[in-house]
Order: structure tokens, then C-alpha cells, then sequence
């Protein structure tokens, strides 16, 4: 509860104030001229040269604007007459607690969830990338999975759509599942995560198996999928202060990494990793066979890796700042050559750069203020770029002066982050700035752009 307590303090302070894979085994990282956001999926199609677009998954909120959910579009080649500015925004009516998305492998479509209403909003952003279209809406999640609440991460598999929740229907606590649908949104299979009570088959590494869900990776050429472990509805919807003055909330965090066999979508084994272990990012070279993740409230970057014996374990290797101080990590983008690690803190609005040349001793060797409070990143794959977006959930931003809602753009130039510019989401009246996504021309064909042809760059 101390750690509680911290965190408390420091928010009220803060109110009152399998291409990728192949490219990286033939091309080799250092050569590349890839731009394309290091945390997707080693099965998707790959953007050649500069990103065009960034499209912000944005909370709608009350009294500012349209009130609306919305996939914000920015421009962001600098050869564009409307760089840095927004030239399209598609409202979805409501508001559903927008919060993660994902892009199909082949890049035709971007699933984008909410949190609160349980629906799956799947947008065209190929057949004109510079103004994407609602394709459908997934309005069944709950029912078709048998239960499971609160759509998070939505990851590319071959023809697939990988989506992890958060909670379920029964208690709206914590225990939940994976669900598989295909790239046009047809639903495929459910995958509860193990307990205590039904492991499933899984080893239980620790004392722990709690069944809570997160952030979902794979590593194909290992087999391997990596879950990691929030907490539920009844806690991500309430007042962030209410929450950390509830005792009983705040034992309802996931202290769990879950290793799956990849193909049969079975666990293997259960990692007790206390301290809400959040977003996951694997290791894009041939030989690196590990994912890292960080704990949101103990404050630790954690490895999970294969031994020589071919055992799966995890370690706790470093610490994010000061954890006495609780900086709240929450995401994280490893480097395309696998050197380094950009961890974002909400608490203090720092992003954080590791040296993880050695994986088991991540070295800290830079740090900079990106805003008030910081969440997400992506950086482009030949690391020159990184953006930063603000908005961690609606009821936990911050408020007052300190409630920045951004779209921030830095040039990192190997030792320093240069800012280039901003877009103010609450000037433009748009929301709060929560996910981001590229998109392209370059990657379809201009002869056939109506339908979107993909051109054979896998």
C-alpha cells in the first residue's frame, strides 16, 4: 500500500498542478532504410521509406468537441504541403474508452477497441490511407468469446486478428482470455488464460496463476506466444483516486507472464512477475531469443528468455528510475537492431533510453521530459523517429494544467531527442491522444489504389 500511496501523491500532485523477422536475418538492421514501428507483428507487411500517416486511436471527451470516439489522421512526411497537421478525422459515435489497435497483416485494415463497450471498430485505411473509411463494427465481442471484457491488444497473426481482454462479464475483475478473429472480423476461437483452479496445462512458475490478461507477442521461429497481466473493468473504468484509496481494488492487479505453445495456443508455463507486468516487446534478431516487459507498479524491466536448455524463464534485470518514487511505466519499444529500449513513465512525463545490448543488464543512458504525462511511443524502424502520445485511460489522466493531450513528434539523432512539433489534441478540440499507428501510400499500388493492391515487398 505504500507504493499506493506514492503513486496517489504523485497524480494529485500532477491534477492540482514474418517479414520483419526475415528482413532482420538477410538484410541485416544497420543497412536497412525500413520505416515501420518496431512493436508490430513479425508476420505484417513492412512500410518501404518514410511513413506517410499516423493514425491516433482518441478518446472522446464530454463538453469538448463532438463528444466522440475518433481515428485522428496526421501527416507526417515532411515532403507533404500538410505535414505535422490533421487531414482527416473519422468520429465513431460515442464514447467506448478507445485504447489499443492493431493493423491485419497485410495491412488493409486497423482493428481498434474499446475498453468500455466492448465493441471492435475495424477501419479500410488502404484504399485511400490519407482518409480511412468504417468498414465494420464488431458489436458481439462479449458474446462470442463466452465472456470476455474489455478488447486490448489487437495483434497481426497470418489472416488473423489476435485480440487479448482485460476482464470478463462474470465479477469484472481481472480473469480473461485471448480471442482470434479472421482479418475480416468473423470470430475464430477463444483461449481463456490458466488459473489456479484450471491451469490448463500449464507449470505454474511461482505461486500464482491469476488468469489476467494484458499485451499479447509472438516469436514464430521459437513457437512462442508471451501474455503479461493488467486488472479489470471494475478497476481500469473507476476514478483513479477512488481507486487508489480502495484496499480491496488494489489487490486486483495481474502479477503474472504467461509462455504459450504458439501453434496449438496452449500454455506452457506460468511466471509470477509481480507489480502488473504491462506491455511486451520481443527481440527482432535471429539469435536473440527473448521478450521484455515492465512492471507498472514495482517499477522493473523484466526478461523473458530461453535458456540453453531451451527452458522459458524470467528475471527481473533492471530498474526504471527510481522505483521508490513509482515513475508508472507503461509502454515500451525495443530498437529495430535490438540495442536499445525506450520505456515511457506517466508519472513524471519522462521516456527513458536503455542500453539492452546485454539483455540480463539494461544500462539507463538517457532521459527526457516529453510532457506533463506520457504513455505511448512508436518509433520508426530505422529508429530517426519516435512520437509520443499522452492519454493512459480517461478516469486516470491527469487533470487541471497538468492534463496534456498531445501528439508529439522528437528526431533522434543517436544521443539526443530533438522535438520537431506538436499537435495540440485539446486546441483542436479532438480528445485525448491515446494510440498510434503508420500508414502509407508506398504501400499499395497508385495504379490500383481503389482497391488497395499490395505491392510484393515481402
Amino acid at each position: 500500500m505504500k507504493i499506493m500511496a506514492k503513486i496517489k501523491a504523485k497524480w494529485m500532485q500532477g491534477s492540482l498542478a514474418l517479414v520483419g523477422a526475415i528482413l532482420a536475418s538477410t538484410i541485416g538492421f544497420h543497412t536497412t532504410a525500413m520505416a515501420d514501428e518496431t512493436c508490430m507483428s513479425p508476420y505484417m507487411a513492412k512500410i518501404v521509406g518514410q511513413e506517410d500517416y499516423v493514425y491516433v486511436w482518441t478518446l472522446g471527451v464530454e463538453g469538448l468537441g463532438d463528444e466522440q470516439d475518433k481515428l485522428v489522421t496526421i501527416s507526417v512526411n515532411p515532403n507533404s504541403v500538410n505535414y505535422g497537421k490533421v487531414v482527416n478525422v473519422l468520429s465513431v459515435g460515442g464514447r467506448n474508452e478507445a485504447h489499443h489497435s492493431g493493423l491485419t497483416d497485410d495491412r488493409r485494415y486497423l482493428f481498434a477497441g474499446g475498453l468500455d463497450s466492448n465493441k471492435i471498430f475495424i477501419f479500410d485505411v488502404h484504399t485511400n490511407p490519407s482518409k480511412p473509411t468504417l468498414h465494420k463494427v464488431i458489436t458481439d465481442f462479449v458474446e462470442k468469446t463466452g465472456g470476455m471484457v474489455g478488447p486490448h491488444t489487437m495483434y497481426a497473426l497470418p489472416g488473423r486478428i489476435l485480440v487479448s481482454a482485460l476482464s470478463n462479464n462474470v465479477d469484472h475483475g481481472g480473469r480473461t482470455g485471448l480471442a482470434e478473429f479472421t482479418n475480416e472480423g468473423e470470430f475464430v476461437a477463444a483461449h481463456w488464460m490458466p488459473t489456479d483452479e484450471n491451469m490448463r496445462g500449464a507449470k505454474k512458475v511461482g505461486n500464482i496463476a491469476d488468469g489476467y490478461g494484458y499485451d499479447v507477442r509472438v516469436l514464430p521461429r521459437r513457437n512462442i506466444m508471451v501474455t503479461s497481466s493488467f486488472t479489470g473493468w471494475s478497476n481500469y473504468m473507476m476514478d483513479f483516486s477512488k481507486m487508489l484509496a480502495d484496499a480491496e481494488a488494489m489487490k486486483r492487479f495481474g502479477n503474472t507472464v504467461v509462455v504459450w505453445d504458439l501453434h496449438t495456443r496452449k500454455p506452457k508455463k506460468v511466471f509470477e512477475v509481480p507489480g502488473a507486468p504491462l506491455e511486451i516487446r520481443c527481440a527482432w534478431g535471429s539469435r536473440n531469443n527473448y521478450c521484455l516487459t515492465t512492471t507498472a507498479l514495482t517499477s522493473q524491466i523484466w526478461l523473458i528468455y530461453e535458456d540453453d536448455s531451451g527452458e522459458w524463464q524470467a528475471k527481473a534485470v533492471g530498474d526504471i528510475g527510481d522505483p521508490s518514487k513509482v515513475p508508472l511505466p507503461v509502454d515500451i519499444s525495443i530498437t529495430a537492431d535490438d540495442q536499445g529500449l525506450w520505456v515511457q513513465t506517466f508519472m513524471d512525463g519522462k521516456t527513458r533510453y536503455f542500453d539492452i545490448s546485454d539483455p540480463f543488464n539494461p544500462k539507463q543512458i538517457y532521459e527526457h521530459v516529453i510532457g506533463s504525462q506520457v504513455n505511448m511511443i512508436s518509433q520508426s524502424w530505422d529508429g530517426k523517429r519516435t512520437y509520443f502520445t499522452s492519454s493512459l485511460l480517461g478516469n486516470w489522466d491527469k487533470t487541471g494544467e497538468s492534463d496534456e493531450q498531445f501528439f508529439k513528434l522528437f528526431k533522434w539523432n543517436g544521443e539526443e531527442l530533438v522535438h520537431e512539433f506538436t499537435v495540440d489534441f485539446y486546441a483542436l478540440k479532438l480528445g485525448r491522444a491515446h494510440q498510434m499507428r503508420f500508414g502509407a501510400y508506398s504501400l499499395y499500388s497508385q495504379k490500383s489504389n481503389s482497391t488497395g493492391t499490395l505491392l510484393s515487398q515481402r
